[in-house]
């Protein structure tokens, strides 16, 4: 695996932590930066699939009819 480098300016407050939690846990504060940075992007890359997919379906013209939209709003009370 090709490693790239990021340079990254952090809080007092957070870097005390994250070197707190590095001795704790016995790991490198790349190691837990690393981590943190996958589980962001993993937890948020969600939004970024389905815009491209609601794209690609209006694209193909796949649209809600008013009878669907309808429905949905008779459902939340909108």
């Amino acid at each position: 695996m090709t490693a790239r480098t990021i340079n990254v300016r952090l809080p007092e407050a957070l870097y005390k932590q994250i070197e707190e939690l590095s001795k704790a846990t016995a790991r490198t504060k790349s190691f837990l930066a690393i981590d943190a940075l996958t589980n962001y992007v993993q937890h948020e890359s969600w939004q970024i699939r389905d815009i491209h997919q609601g794209i690609q379906e209006a694209d193909a013209g796949e649209f809600a009819s008013a009878k669907q939209v309808n429905a949905v709003f008779a459902k939340y009370g909108a």
